[in-house]
C-alpha cells in the first residue's frame, strides 16, 4: 500500500519546481469569491482571454472551452481549496481536467487566479512552450494529472480519492468530464469503483454540451438517461444550468453524503459567442479575424 504515497510525494515535488517561467503572481487579476455576479464577470473575462489565445495560436477547441468555462471558474474562484502561491501545499484540494483538450480555457482560468502570469498564456501552442495543447503536470503549476486521451481523468481522480481516503486526509477531488468522452469504458469502471467504496469526497462535473467531435452525442452512441446510470452505479446525481454561477457554487460547495457525486451540467457549445454556440462545427475550428472581432465585441457587452 505504500506505492500510492511515494508517487503522490514525487507528483508534488514536481509541482514545487515548475518551469521557471510559470511563477505565481504576487497580484493575481482576480481573487476567490462567493459572490454569484463575480464569478459571472470572471468568466465574462475568460472567454475573453479564450477567444484572443485561440486567435492569436490559431490552434484548439474553441467551442469546449467556452462551454466548460463557467465551470472551471467557479471551481477555481469560488469552491476548490487551493493556493497559487503554494500549489503543491498537501492538504489542497485536487482538481483533474478529463477533457484536456479544452486546454485553452483551463490555462486562462489558472493565469487569472494567479498561478502563472495571464500574459504567459499568448505562448499557447507555440513550439515547446509549456502551454501545450494538453495540460502537463510537469510543467505547469496547478496541474494535477497529464490529460487528454479520452477517458483516463475519472480514472486518476478516484485513485486520488482513495489515496486521501487512505491517508485520513480531508481533501476533495474534482473531475470535470467531456460528455462524449462518457462513451470510453473505463469511466464506467472508475464510477462503479467509486461507487463501490462510496467515495463521498469525489465528485464528476460532466460537461453536458451534447456535442462531440463531428456529430451530436446521441447520434455517435447514446449517453442518456445519463443521470440514471451514475445512479445505478451508486452516485448522487445532481442536473444543473451549466451556465448558472449560483447555481455552479451552491451544488458543488455543498457538503457531501456518503456517495461520490456526479453533477451533470446542461451547457451550450460556444457559449456567448452567437455563431458558435450550440454549433457542432465548432468544437474544433478557428475564427477568422473578423470573426474573433465580432466574438470579442459580443463579450464585452
Amino acid at each position: 500500500m505504500t506505492a500510492p504515497y511515494r508517487q503522490s510525494a514525487l507528483q508534488d515535488a514536481v509541482m514545487a519546481a515548475p518551469d521557471p517561467e510559470l511563477r505565481a503572481v504576487a497580484s493575481p487579476a482576480f481573487g476567490a469569491t462567493s459572490d454569484p455576479k463575480a464569478l459571472a464577470e470572471i468568466a465574462r473575462q475568460v472567454r475573453i482571454k479564450i477567444v484572443k489565445t485561440i486567435a492569436k495560436a490559431r490552434l484548439g477547441h474553441v467551442g469546449g472551452d467556452l462551454s466548460v468555462t463557467d465551470i472551471l471558474t467557479t471551481l477555481y474562484f469560488g469552491v476548490l481549496d487551493i493556493d497559487p502561491a503554494n500549489p503543491a501545499k498537501p492538504n489542497r484540494d485536487r482538481f483533474i481536467l478529463s477533457k484536456g483538450h479544452c486546454a485553452a480555457a483551463f490555462y486562462s482560468v489558472l493565469s487569472l487566479r494567479g498561478f502563472f502570469d495571464p500574459e504567459a498564456v499568448d505562448t499557447f501552442m507555440q513550439p515547446l512552450a509549456a502551454l501545450n495543447g494538453h495540460p502537463n503536470r510537469r510543467k505547469i503549476p496547478g496541474v494535477e494529472a497529464n490529460t487528454g486521451p479520452l477517458g483516463h481523468g475519472l480514472p486518476i481522480g478516484v485513485g486520488a480519492a482513495v489515496g486521501a481516503k487512505l491517508a485520513g486526509q480531508d481533501w476533495r477531488t474534482f473531475v470535470v468530464l467531456g460528455d462524449g468522452e462518457l462513451q470510453e469504458g473505463s469511466n464506467w469502471e472508475a464510477a462503479m469503483t467509486a461507487g463501490h467504496r462510496k467515495l463521498a469526497n469525489l465528485t464528476a462535473i460532466v460537461d453536458r454540451n451534447r456535442f462531440q467531435q463531428g456529430a451530436g452525442t446521441e447520434a455517435t452512441n447514446t449517453l442518456e438517461p445519463l443521470a440514471d446510470r451514475f445512479r445505478a452505479f451508486g452516485w448522487d446525481v445532481t442536473d444543473i444550468d451549466g451556465h448558472d454561477t449560483a447555481a455552479l457554487l451552491e451544488v458543488l460547495a455543498a457538503p457531501g453524503t456518503d456517495k461520490p457525486r456526479a453533477v451533470i451540467a446542461k451547457t451550450y457549445k460556444g457559449r456567448g459567442v452567437s455563431f458558435m454556440e450550440d454549433r457542432v462545427e465548432w468544437h474544433h475550428k478557428v475564427p477568422s479575424a473578423e470573426q474573433v472581432e465580432i466574438a470579442l465585441k459580443e463579450l464585452s457587452k
